[in-house]
């Protein structure tokens, strides 16, 4: 299983990017919030990745954020909804912007990605409901306002804890805290 790739960015055309491994190239293709994000050819980068087997292909998928890889795993459990779907999905909607579409069950917002029709944006709502994270209690407008919750959120995401793991820890945290606080009391809670 290919988890990240670190090396040097030898190309890239949308949405698909040409990564040199130590003189091995391999080629991923990466959502658009990605793409925009990547250095110039040349530079180093690190990518996380998403390895599938098919009987006709092995694709392999790039991401730049660990919120980005887990909501494409998501994604691609979903009946009908296949990796290119998945890409699509990530490239027309920040994973912030699909949690509250989610959260907020709007319909309208996914139809608005191309290959997204209304059956399927229907059963991406139902499937995602409780997934993303994007349920905070119920209280989908109060939370945002709040940015030392979502950097301790992000913060757990990167270490590689889940969006459910995170969101626990983030319930048991007394309000108003700072950052690094916030941090440390979510890790110590995971932890127990």
């Amino acid at each position: 299983m290919i988890a990240r790739l670190s090396g040097l960015l030898a190309e890239k055309s949308p949405p698909r990017v040409l990564l040199d491994v130590h003189g091995v190239g391999y080629e991923l293709s990466v959502p658009m919030s990605s793409f925009y994000n990547l250095p110039a050819l040349g530079e180093p980068v690190v990518l996380l990745t998403q390895f599938i087997v098919r009987e006709d292909a092995q694709l392999l998928f790039g991401f730049l954020t660990a919120a980005e890889r887990a909501t494409f795993g998501e994604l691609v459990k979903i009946s009908g909804v296949g990796p290119r779907t998945a890409l699509a999905i990530l490239s027309g909607l920040s994973v912030a912007e699909l949690a509250q579409a989610v959260t907020q069950q709007d319909a309208a917002r996914l139809v608005k990605v191309p290959g997204i029709g209304k059956k399927t944006a229907e059963r991406l709502l139902l499937e995602l409901k409780g997934k993303l994270g994007a349920d905070l209690g119920g209280s989908g407008a109060a939370r945002p306002a709040d940015d030392s919750q979502g950097d301790i959120a992000q913060a757990l995401l990167a270490l590689g804890y889940n969006e459910r793991e995170a969101q626990a820890a983030l319930k048991a945290l007394p309000p108003g805290i700072g950052v690094s606080e916030g941090i440390k009391l979510a890790l110590k809670a995971l932890n127990r």
